[in-house]
């Protein structure tokens, strides 16, 4: 027999598969990944926060507590742990340039009435420029304040 007669093909090998598009399983892969990346960054920013928060409490229950500390000291650390906890739990940026009745204002949106503004609240912006010192029943209903203005900031 003649080959040329036949008429035969060489074989053709089939072609390399490409690397685009992926197959299924890589797309899957990706949003799975994304997907585990996204809430491992809201579970961190979760844990931080409530550990925040929880310090935050037990610090406020000692400066209740102290005695060694008169109302105006108390009242100084209440305000710092304040601006401490405002800044970790929101943006610094929203929290952290706030003075005077802006501060305030900021503690007040997390809670119902306005407590800060128009409450007990406003001795955090006026105690340095009162001639007396805060009594301690006003020491007591603004740590009273303090805290349920914690446990606002675990719900939101």
């Amino acid at each position: 027999m003649n080959p040329t007669l036949l008429d035969l093909k060489d074989i053709h090998e089939p072609e390399v598969i490409g690397w685009w598009p992926p197959a299924i399983g890589w797309w899957i892969l990706a949003v799975l990944t994304l997907l585990l990346i996204i809430f491992f960054i809201w579970l961190y920013k979760r844990l931080t926060r409530k550990t925040a928060l929880k310090t935050a409490g037990k610090i406020l229950t000692q400066i209740k507590h102290d005695t060694t500390r008169d109302n105006l000291q108390k009242l100084c650390a209440v305000s710092v742990l304040l601006r401490r906890v405002a800044i970790s739990v929101s943006p610094r940026v929203k929290a952290a340039g706030l003075t005077g009745r802006q501060w305030l204002a900021f503690l007040d949106d997390s809670v119902k009435a306005a407590p800060f503004t128009e409450g007990i609240g406003q001795l955090l912006a006026d105690a340095p420029y009162r001639k007396t010192p805060p009594t301690e029943l006003e020491i007591s209903q603004l740590i009273d304040l303090c805290e349920d203005w914690l446990k606002a900031q675990v719900k939101t």
